[in-house]
């Protein structure tokens, strides 16, 4: 009895590890996504201002003529509306995290 204890704590701890390196992997490449994401944006020095609202990611750029939005796109984007030196990016539920990693960016 008090052997399978162990075993099933063991199993536990190790599933434990496994599930933080697969959340730390997948911050990395989430990270690597908005340095991607500051890129296709012109670069930091090309953005004035980022807001977020809800599931929209919205940033005012200096120079909109500097975007790739095929690149924003391949992100993951399910839509891009440019008004103005503004453009308005649907990101869905990451639109959050991307606004944080921005701000800890610039």
């Amino acid at each position: 009895m008090i052997m399978q204890f162990w075993q099933y704590a063991i199993i536990i701890f190790v599933l434990i590890i496994i599930s933080l390196i697969v959340l730390k992997l997948k911050q990395k490449d989430f990270s690597s996504e908005v340095n991607k994401l500051i890129q296709y944006l012109g670069g930091k020095d090309n953005i004035i201002n980022a807001e977020v609202n809800m599931s929209r990611f919205k940033v005012i750029l200096k120079d909109i003529t500097k975007v790739n939005k095929d690149g924003i796109t391949a992100l993951g984007a399910q839509g891009i509306v440019e008004i103005d030196n503004q453009l308005k990016i649907i990101f869905g539920k990451d639109a959050k995290q991307l606004k944080k990693y921005i701000d800890d960016m610039m």
